[in-house]
């Protein structure tokens, strides 16, 4: 890490996540860190302007992309260090009044691309109105495809918490963000098709997110299994999403459970950064309560610049995401990459990026019989080696083609062509 500088280009971008820390990487920072790298690449200057949720660093680079973090609250009265805490790791509404001054002078602005809603897109939108600039927002599946269980998780740390900061999103117009931005951008197509119901405007396109193949192509999955003792002949599943109920990990135990039962020879890696604490340890005594504890490998999350998380990959024989709900699943692409077959469950944006029987297999994480579907599946795949070596091949294919980053930005530059366009019609500048 090196401090960053501020660029004096009139192509600078600006990405405003709600946090971005390298501690709890997930697909939101790969998204923005691959788009950003690919900018800089062309003719933009983007950076990045957050808060100080997790990282308090400021300014900041993850190689060469600049990071300015800003001081900022959560304005209900009575919480605790725990609550705001739970919230920095997942959903927190926070505000913060230095970023939205930086985003009112910083100079040599072209383009705001807002990845959270609520306050800080209410930031993002004030900004850019009174500097008569266009503004792009990023839905990464937090919107119109999040099963109310998960939100009602999100909610708990401020229940019955007297809040103070309705008038700053009022003030901010925090309800209106969608609607005004210049163009709302989808990563789920279940997503993008629910938003062009729901707004009253056309200006929604379904953009996936993408994958290095290049990146991922090797590693060394010898290396990973000796060094936590894992017997090189055994048959290994991984799992590779934070350590959160909508992950639905435990089901994955479950599952394991059943196939290590028939065959002591397997393994089970999941790795992940525990946004809630609470899942993080019934996962573990679920492990405990299953006999499971010497075949099964817990990582509290890695740095998105560790080897060992492709290396992880490359010891896998068979990938699983179980999730209950998933706007995309990048962790899939970049399963492809390392040539590993993928199992995942049959929701969200997960139904448009894998083909049943083609690149993957699917299972109803919401049936009473989820963890014998999975277990059946993984069995599966352990006793036809040649189908999984199939359906890993036809992933990698897709992945290829279908998913490089390069693609993604050349179509992000075409959502940013019809803001502009959309922003001088509004403000009638030329």
């Amino acid at each position: 890490m090196t401090k960053a500088s501020q660029p004096t280009s009139s192509n600078r971008v600006i990405h405003i996540p709600r946090r971005f820390t390298e501690r709890e990487w997930g697909g939101t920072e790969t998204v923005i860190y691959e788009i950003c790298k690919v900018q800089q690449q062309g003719h933009w200057a983007p950076e990045i302007a957050t808060s100080k949720a997790l990282d308090p660093k400021s300014p900041d680079t993850i190689e060469s992309v600049p990071i300015h973090r800003f001081d900022y609250c959560y304005p209900f009265f009575g919480l605790s260090q725990n609550d705001r805490e739970l919230m920095d790791k997942k959903g927190g509404n926070l505000f913060s009044f230095s970023l939205l001054n930086y985003l009112y002078q910083t100079n040599n602005v072209r383009m705001f691309h807002a990845h959270a809603l609520k306050r800080v897109g209410g930031i993002v939108r004030t900004a850019a109105r009174r500097r008569k600039l266009p503004y792009v927002v990023s839905l990464h599946g937090g919107v119109y495809d999040v099963p109310q269980s998960e939100l009602a998780g999100m909610m708990k740390p401020i229940e019955n918490k007297p809040e103070w900061g309705r008038i700053l999103g009022a003030l901010l117009g925090s309800r209106r963000v969608l609607e005004d931005a210049d163009h709302v951008i989808c990563v789920g197509k279940t997503e993008s098709e629910k938003a062009k119901n729901e707004l009253s405007h056309d200006r929604v396109s379904y953009l996936p997110n993408g994958v290095d193949t290049e990146k991922f192509k090797n590693g060394d999955g010898c290396h990973f299994r000796e060094k936590r003792g894992i017997p090189q002949d055994a048959h290994l599943t991984l799992c590779l999403s934070r350590i959160d109920p909508q992950k639905n990990q435990l089901c994955l135990v479950e599952a394991f459970a059943k196939v290590h039962h028939q065959d002591k020879n397997t393994a089970l890696v999941i790795i992940g950064p525990p946004t809630h604490p609470g899942y993080a340890q019934a996962i573990d005594t679920k492990i405990e309560e299953l006999g499971l504890g010497a075949a099964v490998h817990v990582i509290p999350g890695l740095s998105n610049t560790d080897s060992e998380l492709i290396n992880a990959f490359h010891a896998s024989d068979v990938f699983v995401l179980p999730s209950l709900h998933e706007p995309f699943g990048i962790v899939v692409l970049e399963a492809w990459s390392c040539l590993k077959p993928v199992i995942a469950s049959r929701v969200g944006g997960l139904k448009s990026v894998v083909t049943s029987e083609v690149t993957g297999l699917f299972f109803d994480p919401e049936s009473p019989e989820a963890a014998q579907q999975l277990a059946q599946l993984i069995q599966r795949l352990k006793q036809n080696p040649s189908e999984a070596q199939a359906l890993a091949e036809a992933g990698n294919q897709v992945a290829r083609s279908q998913y490089a980053w390069s693609s993604i930005a050349s179509q992000l530059e075409g959502i940013y062509d019809a803001a502009e366009e959309q922003a001088r019609s509004r403000w009638g500048r030329p």
